[in-house]
């Protein structure tokens, strides 16, 4: 009888699958899923897949142990950033090792925990659980964090009702019970061409692009001087950023369209409502009665493309107190990125951030995590494992 890997090994072998997909936001990530499915399948789990409108991409939930309430979600994300333009020393979907350091697009971000939580379903099944363990694996969550919710809607519908939420993002091993929220918004600013010789036959949309990009620039350093509700965070404020801006088709012609696209990172209890007014109430002060000086059709619209929900602490919550059982841990951290955790939370579902490598390696040429980090991932799910094999403290906490 052939001896089964053991779960490390394991890992960095579904971890090098994983990385193998290049699941960027804008492609599909349907061949990870079967391959995911297909694994699931011989191991006797049946996934369930959810695909979203268009076909060309899918979720996925499978659970280990009874079909019942009160079990515990594992939470992570099938896609991954771009390579384009970054100096990669070597293939970004071909995992390395060197040195301890698994280096693969998405090997941080967050397939490890992927591969770590595949790596434990034999454990898992192993353990003949009291209660559930969900794995879902999501899409989008690069672009729009809405690639979960389809399952995050059926949660005590027709599916189990979870207890608790542990969300894989990679945190170091630490058990973060706060983040920030993001919400991204396209300004688009239609003046008027004209000759630039002759400015006041026209509406230079750059110009009044600029006026606003100032002024969230200034709203960025308003919030760095107000105190912090929540000094865990870094940086301890909400901050506006501005990253893309496009406009004009010659130096000499008054530009008719500018496009820019912005971003406010709120702390748990900002609103990305409160955000946009903001800036549309200098928009209506300032920028748009200036672009119409000597004409009266331009037009400055902002777009909302996307609203990310902080999560708020819960101190002694189910998620924080199993989680830092787990982590071997004393106290919660917050971080200012964004995850999928505020939609389970805004469900009802009490959720932390809890996984495998360092933010600080995302998005960057040479992403890697540590196998030391998977190492720890694996134990806190095999101890995971155990607390439902004997369920009291979980149902009781």
């Amino acid at each position: 009888m052939p001896v089964a890997p053991d779960p490390l090994t394991s890992a960095k072998a579904l971890l090098e699958r994983l990385v193998a997909f290049p699941t960027v936001s804008d492609q599909s990530n349907l061949q990870l899923i079967a391959f995911v499915a297909d694994h699931l399948r011989g191991l006797g789990v049946e996934a369930r897949i959810a695909p979203n409108a268009t076909g060309d991409k899918a979720a996925l939930l499978a659970t280990f142990g009874p079909e019942v309430d009160g079990g515990i979600v594992l939470s992570g994300h099938t896609d991954v950033v771009p390579v384009e333009g970054q100096p990669w020393s070597g293939d970004p979907f071909a995992l390395r090792e060197i040195d301890g350091r698994l280096y693969g697009r998405g090997a941080c971000d967050m397939k490890g925990f992927a591969a770590c939580a595949l790596a434990a379903a034999p454990h898992f099944l192993h353990l003949k659980l009291a209660k559930p363990i969900h794995l879902l694996l999501s899409y989008d969550e690069e672009t729009t964090c809405l690639g979960s919710l389809d399952f995050i809607r059926r949660f005590g519908v027709d599916l189990p009702r979870p207890a608790a939420v542990i969300v894989g993002e990679p945190t170091l091993g630490q058990v973060a019970d706060a983040h920030k929220g993001v919400a991204t918004f396209r300004t688009l600013v239609t003046g008027h061409e004209a000759h630039s010789a002759q400015p006041r036959l026209g509406a230079n949309a750059i110009s009044a692009a600029a006026e606003i990009v100032a002024e969230i620039d200034r709203l960025a350093r308003e919030e760095e001087t107000r105190p912090s509700p929540d000094p865990r965070f870094d940086p301890s404020y909400a901050t506006y950023h501005v990253g893309l801006i496009h406009g004009g088709t010659a130096r000499n012609i008054l530009a008719r369209e500018c496009a820019i696209g912005w971003e406010f990172r709120g702390l748990p209890g900002m609103s990305a409502a409160d955000a946009l007014a903001k800036v549309q109430s200098f928009v209506d002060a300032v920028a748009l009665p200036r672009l119409r000086r000597d004409r009266p059709e331009p037009t400055i619209e902002t777009i909302m493309d996307v609203d990310v929900p902080a999560l708020s602490p819960e101190p002694g919550s189910l998620a924080a107190t199993l989680a830092l059982r787990l982590a071997r841990a004393n106290a919660t951290v917050a971080v200012s990125f964004a995850t999928e955790a505020g939609h389970f939370q805004a469900a009802g579902l009490p959720t932390i951030v809890c996984g495998p490598g360092s933010i600080a390696e995302a998005h960057k040429p040479d992403e890697f995590v540590s196998v030391e980090e998977l190492r720890r991932c694996l134990a806190f799910l095999f101890d995971l494992g155990k607390e439902l094999q004997a369920d009291s403290r979980v149902t009781s906490a």
